[in-house]
């Protein structure tokens, strides 16, 4: 029998066209309540900045917003990126949450700004090295959040042992998890090309930790379903709009789908858009079951972060409902 599967979701918390930041919280608040109880372990929130596409810039408070909304799901970082942040600051307000809302908290940890240079040195004027300390900085927290004693206490946050993961987005860092022994993530949802190699190193570089025994491998992937096959295409045109926006560098909210791409993009520019699908999953349940067979065939990830551009509301939440029981059929459930 095959391992099982665990699914998570990750929102980049997307402004939909017609709408503001404002709406953009409440879409976000909206989804993690639909999915309280749920098979999904972990609804985490990414980190970018310089962009009014995306409003998840401030992204400790909605992982507390999202908490005081939902009461089972586990609510993370994904991640901190941590070239953008005190390792303390992090520790305390990950520590204050976890006093708040108790053990229900994931820090994914980030070695780029997630962001363009100019707008990282607005961020943190005094850190230009703060990629390449990155793993040292991974092991300050895990110092702050332990019962070692350190001169600078994080209080609170100092015994919470709250998780860490790693995330990444070439091998850079699969080195890094290996040897820390941490739990890692790679973000195929935008940079698939290096998984099969990053997810190799891990494996094999892997040493165990307090916090995990075994190699802990996550693919954030992008995951959109419908009834049929045609529709989860239709509705794909978002984050093909999406992505498109992101290459010309503008500032687009999230678009309505459209019955024709070919209007919108030019031939180069379909190129590089659709080089970014070859790991997702859409399609109907049984489309996206024979993909995600195949996909495990091939890397055998120990959990499905899903990432579902949908202009529609429901659309998008009946896409989650759907990739839940893809998996359960997959797990033989």
């Amino acid at each position: 029998m095959s391992k099982q599967l665990t699914p998570s979701i990750l929102n980049l918390v997307p402004v939909r066209e017609g709408g503001n930041a404002k709406d953009a919280f409440k879409d976000m608040v909206d989804l993690a309540e639909h999915v309280d109880g749920s098979d999904y372990k972990r609804y985490w929130v990414a980190e970018h900045h310089n962009t009014t596409s995306i409003a998840s810039s401030a992204t400790r408070q909605l992982i507390h917003h999202i908490l005081h909304h939902t009461e089972h799901i586990r609510v993370g970082s994904g991640g901190v990126m941590l070239p953008n942040h005190s390792p303390l600051i992090v520790a305390e307000e990950f520590g204050t949450m976890h006093a708040i809302f108790g053990d229900r908290l994931d820090i994914g940890l980030g070695r780029a700004p997630g962001t363009d240079m100019r707008t990282a040195s607005a961020i943190r004027r005094n850190n230009h090295d703060g990629v390449y300390t990155f793993g040292s900085e991974v092991e300050e927290i895990r110092k702050y959040l332990s019962d070692e004693k350190t001169q600078v206490v994080a209080f609170p946050g100092n015994g919470t042992e709250i998780p860490l993961y790693i995330l990444g987005s070439s091998t850079d860092s699969a080195h890094l998890a290996a040897r820390l022994g941490l739990p890692y993530a790679f973000a195929a949802h935008f940079a698939p090309d290096h998984m099969e190699a990053a997810f190799k190193i891990y494996e094999q570089e892997f040493e165990a930790s307090d916090q995990l025994a075994e190699p802990y491998k996550i693919a954030c992937l992008n995951v959109i379903m419908a009834d049929t096959d045609e529709e989860a295409k239709h509705l794909s045109t978002t984050m093909a709009q999406f992505v498109l926006n992101v290459i010309r560098g503008g500032g687009k909210k999230l678009q309505p789908p459209v019955s024709d791409m070919e209007s919108i993009w030019s031939p180069p520019e379909r190129q590089i858009v659709e080089s970014r699908f070859p790991v997702a999953i859409m399609g109907s349940e049984a489309t996206a079951l024979e993909r995600l067979r195949l996909f495990q065939n091939k890397f055998g990830a120990d959990e499905i972060m899903a990432v579902s551009y949908i202009y529609d509301k429901d659309a998008q939440k009946y896409s989650y409902d759907l990739f839940e029981k893809v998996v359960r059929k997959y797990n033989g459930r």
